[in-house]
């Protein structure tokens, strides 16, 4: 085993989901439309299989696979896993009248969580279940 000496660790940055989707230009549309992501790559450019949305630092990867792979967020397989997403935000009442004034509806409005949370849920037209928001 090799063992490394660093006097500070090395930080990370960000993190990527990378989400499965039926049709990635409808995907590559809410997420600019919705949410104010920008398109940051495209295969192929018309007609796009995969996507790389982006907001800030914060990216979401969008792929539509062949042979009939559907998307399944995670609390289609499990009823407790509400979130495919943690997205954090200092401002999480900001945002989500960000989102209102682009006519979004909320998944879950915003509010105060019994687990110290607070912010909002959006589902995407997958259905998978970003959570905006920080602790209080």
């Amino acid at each position: 085993m090799i063992k490394l000496n660093f006097t500070k660790p090395p930080t990370l940055d960000t993190i990527s989901p990378f989400f499965i989707v039926s049709d990635v230009s409808r995907a590559i549309r809410f997420y600019e439309d919705w949410l104010g992501f920008e398109l940051r790559f495209t295969e192929p450019a018309s007609n796009p299989f995969f996507a790389i949305m982006g907001r800030d630092s914060v990216q979401v990867f969008l792929k539509s696979v062949p042979d009939g792979i559907a998307a399944q967020p995670n609390h289609t397989r499990h009823e407790w896993a509400a979130w495919d997403a943690f997205v954090y935000t200092g401002d999480p009442d900001s945002l989500a009248a960000e989102f209102v004034s682009r006519g979004l509806a909320f998944h879950k409005a915003i509010a105060d969580r019994s687990d110290g949370l607070r912010g909002f849920e959006v589902s995407d037209p997958d259905g998978y279940i970003l959570f905006f928001g920080r602790t209080n």
